[in-house]
């Protein structure tokens, strides 16, 4: 879990995208249906650091080798304070493949629901962009496969 959140202290969103599994299942605080694949958790993940403010981790706890892990966090949105917990699941791979994040109080949570709900078209699309990238590069990979 260190380089993951090494990365996320640092901001370096390329990094915690390599650390996400394609299939990662990411559960949000304020929307029911959790979100499947790394396309769509990244993009949320992008909007979420514009959302955060003087975001920082204050706990870890889970065991270094271990596959399940909690980060705690503080963070500001707008005039709100707000803690939370990222609950992370590695895979065989050390890939994240669950990644659960629960906010409170209310009044933080709704305030996060606002900011990113207002940002929902452009993760959308950044997670399409994504996906369709992706699909043309393994059909690129396949092409150029011996036959």
């Amino acid at each position: 879990m260190r380089a993951f959140r090494e990365a996320v202290e640092a901001g370096d969103l390329t990094a915690v995208e390599a650390l996400l599994a394609e299939d990662v299942v990411f559960t949000s605080p304020v929307v029911f249906k959790p979100y499947r694949g790394k396309a769509i958790t990244a993009a949320i993940l992008r909007a979420v650091v514009q959302v955060f403010e003087e975001f920082r981790y204050v706990r870890e706890i889970g065991e270094p080798d271990g596959t399940d892990h909690a980060l705690v966090f503080r963070a500001r949105v707008g005039d709100r304070e707000l803690t939370g917990c990222d609950f992370l699941h590695v895979n065989e791979g050390g890939l994240i493949d669950d990644f659960m994040v629960m906010v409170r109080p209310l009044s933080g949570a709704q305030a996060l629901a606002e900011a990113m709900g207002a940002r929902f078209d452009q993760i959308a699309r950044e997670a399409a962009a994504r996906e369709a990238a992706a699909r043309e590069a393994d059909a690129r990979e396949a092409d150029a496969r011996p036959v």
